[in-house]
C-alpha cells in the first residue's frame, strides 16, 4: 500500500525505462515554451515506472486528461489504483479490503502541471530554471504554499517534450520520475477519472 508521503507526493509518480535523453547540449527552453507546451496536452498516455523514495519500484500505465484529471494503473503484484477526479486524488489499494483513501489535488506537486492554465512565468512559481546538456529543468512551486513541496520538471526539445519529473513532498520525500515516451492524444472517457468506492467529501488534508 502506498503510505500517505508517496500520495500526496505524486498522485502517483512514473519513472519508464525510456529512449536515453541525449547527451548533446541544447539550448534552455524558455518558461512561455514549456507552458505552451503542458497547455497544449490536453489527453496523453504511456507506460511507467516509479521509484519511491524508499527505493522500492512499480510499473504500470499513466493516462492523463487535463485539466486535473490523472490515472495511475499500476502493474501486478502491486494492483493499487491512483486516480485523480479534478479535485481529490484516490488511492484504492487492490490488496486491501480498506476503503480508498483521498486526498486534496491542489495539496500535491502534480497539481501544478495538470492545472487548467500552466503559466511558470508567474510570480515566485518558478525556483530554478536551468540546462544540462540536452535537458531544460524546471524547478516549481506552489507560490502560495511553497509548505506543499515542489516538483522538477525535465524537459528536451525540438520538439519539446516532458521526459521526467521529480517530486520534493513537504515531508522531504523524494520520488523521480522519467515518462516513457508520453503520447499525446486518445479518447478517453470521464469515467477513467472516478474514483471508486470514494465517499463524497471522504478527502482529508494532509
Amino acid at each position: 500500500m502506498m503510505n500517505r508521503r508517496q500520495i500526496l507526493a505524486t498522485g502517483a509518480a512514473c519513472v519508464a525505462l525510456a529512449a536515453p535523453i541525449p547527451a548533446t547540449a541544447a539550448e534552455k527552453l524558455s518558461l512561455g515554451e514549456i507552458s505552451r507546451y503542458l497547455n497544449g496536452i490536453t489527453t496523453a498516455s504511456g507506460d511507467f515506472t516509479q521509484i519511491n523514495d524508499d527505493g522500492t519500484v512499480s510499473k504500470g500505465r499513466v493516462i492523463i486528461k487535463r485539466p486535473g484529471r490523472v490515472r495511475f494503473e499500476y502493474a501486478p503484484p502491486d494492483r493499487t489504483l491512483v486516480v485523480s477526479d479534478g479535485s481529490t486524488v484516490g488511492v484504492i489499494d487492490g490488496k486491501s479490503n480498506e476503503p480508498p483513501q483521498g486526498f486534496p489535488l491542489n495539496r500535491t506537486p502534480l497539481s501544478i502541471i495538470l492545472a487548467r492554465n500552466v503559466d511558470l512565468t508567474r510570480a515566485r512559481m518558478v525556483t530554478g530554471h536551468r540546462v544540462d546538456g540536452a535537458k531544460t529543468i524546471v524547478q516549481a512551486q506552489d507560490p502560495a504554499h511553497p509548505e506543499y513541496g515542489n516538483i522538477e520538471l525535465v524537459f528536451t526539445g525540438s520538439p519539446v517534450e516532458l521526459r521526467q519529473w521529480i517530486i520534493n513532498d513537504g515531508d522531504g520525500a523524494r520520488t523521480t520520475v522519467v515518462l516513457g515516451g508520453l503520447r499525446k492524444g486518445g479518447n478517453f472517457s470521464n469515467d477513467k477519472f472516478v474514483i471508486p468506492g470514494l465517499k463524497p467529501g471522504a478527502a482529508r488534508d494532509r
